[in-house]
């Protein structure tokens, strides 16, 4: 599908929505909840992990879904709403179409290569400032 300016306003604007939505649910239950444990975060991404299951299948069950729609509901809201979602889908498509190996290693660099780069962004801060 070409990238036009129709696709990347209702990308935008459903990306908006969906940080907005991430925002507000967030906060609310990490307020109702105990400190001390991400439950807003935590609450999000479980419930874009659930999204996300029900979006792609109905969506992909439909062909005469409009491609701008599925590419705003998809990258826009989901993308913006929580990315963890995305990760979980890929990692579920490794199973289903590759191995529980590639999964797994996946699901492995996701994690350990995020908090060391996130240790290296905390170090090269540090030592700039």
């Amino acid at each position: 599908m070409p990238i036009t300016v129709q696709t990347i306003i209702a990308v935008a604007l459903a990306g908006a929505f969906g940080t907005l939505l991430r925002f507000g649910i967030g906060s609310w239950v990490q307020r109702l909840s105990s400190p001390g444990f991400p439950w807003g975060t935590l609450t999000v991404n479980v419930a874009g992990c659930f999204l996300a299951g029900l979006i792609v299948t109905w969506i992909g069950t439909r062909s005469n879904i409009d491609p701008t729609l599925r590419i705003a509901v998809l990258i826009g809201f989901l993308g913006a709403f929580t990315t963890f979602s995305t990760f979980i889908m890929e990692a579920s498509e490794l199973v289903r179409t590759t191995s529980l190996i590639y999964a797994g290693v996946y699901v492995i660099l996701q994690n350990g290569v995020g908090l060391l780069a996130l240790g290296g962004g905390v170090w090269i801060a540090r030592t700039i400032s």
